[in-house]
């Protein structure tokens, strides 16, 4: 996606008629191959700095894992948290949210925070820790990449 400030115009149009903006995937950024993107977590967020409403229903908003636990009770599978793991590249949205929901989550370094941690093969440690505490996140596990 390109610089969400190129939707302005039209977000103020729908600002002035009081429309709302769902977002689904509330990540900034994501990588898509070698090319990091704006997401649509990046729209939202200027929606909303510009005076609109924006209604968020992916990670780390609690309505996801609403739906998650509905649907596993669909299936009648009683999985307690203890055994959820979530699994990301995104401290502000996997990790987050499994920090929220208190269920243990993994940490991939070598996506979206590679550069950060120093992530070849593993992070390095140092960079690691000093990365999630700037960020005050603290996931259960952390590994460079699942390949």
């Amino acid at each position: 996606m390109a610089d969400p400030e190129i939707m302005r115009p039209e977000f103020e149009q729908a600002i002035a008629r009081g429309l709302k903006l769902l977002c689904a995937n509330p990540d900034i950024v994501v990588d898509r191959g070698e090319v990091r993107e704006w997401c649509a977590g990046a729209l939202a967020a200027l929606y909303t700095e510009m005076g609109g409403e924006s209604l968020y229903f992916g990670k780390p908003h609690g309505p996801i894992y609403d739906l998650a636990r509905r649907r596993l009770a669909a299936l009648e599978v009683d999985i307690p948290d203890s055994r959820i793991l979530a699994i990301g590249d995104g401290i502000l949205t996997d990790v987050k949210g499994a920090m929220d929901e208190g269920i243990d989550s993994l940490f991939i370094t070598g996506g979206l925070a590679a550069a950060e941690t120093a992530t070849t093969q593993q992070p390095d440690e140092d960079k690691l820790r000093a990365y999630l505490d700037r960020e005050a996140s603290s996931p259960t596990y952390a590994i460079g990449f699942l390949r």
